[in-house]
């Protein structure tokens, strides 16, 4: 019987190295596993966060990056924005409140979306 639950998110990269090296600096967390092609983070919650080469992966990758965001709760976004601006993030929207909650967005280097959020109470 399948039991729905989320194992792993997985982007596809021109760099997974360059990749790394960004999600190092972010997240303060090493990958599990790495590889010229691939490079795997565990997130404290038990899913996997997977970057693979879009020149490698079968099937072959045909869409460009930003089609989707991966997101992160927290406690404080207005700290965590100032601690990633200073990591020299790209930001393409600052901290805002919306009709969900407090939130800004960042982009990787392949220009993948990162939300970080905090919902409304």
């Amino acid at each position: 019987m399948f039991t729905p639950s989320l194992g792993f998110a997985l982007l596809f990269v021109s760099n997974p190295q360059k990749s790394s090296l960004f999600y190092q600096e972010i997240l303060e967390i090493r990958p599990i596993e790495e590889s010229p092609t691939f490079v795997m983070f565990a997130l404290k919650n038990g899913v996997m966060l997977g970057f693979w080469s879009k020149y490698t992966a079968e099937p072959r990758v045909e869409v460009p990056a930003g089609a989707l965001e991966i997101c992160f709760p927290t406690e404080d976004v207005d700290a965590l924005y100032e601690q990633w601006s200073k990591k020299h993030v790209t930001v393409i929207q600052k901290p805002t409140d919306m009709d969900f909650g407090r939130t800004f967005v960042v982009l990787d280097p392949d220009g993948h979306r990162i939300r970080v959020y905090k919902l409304s109470a």
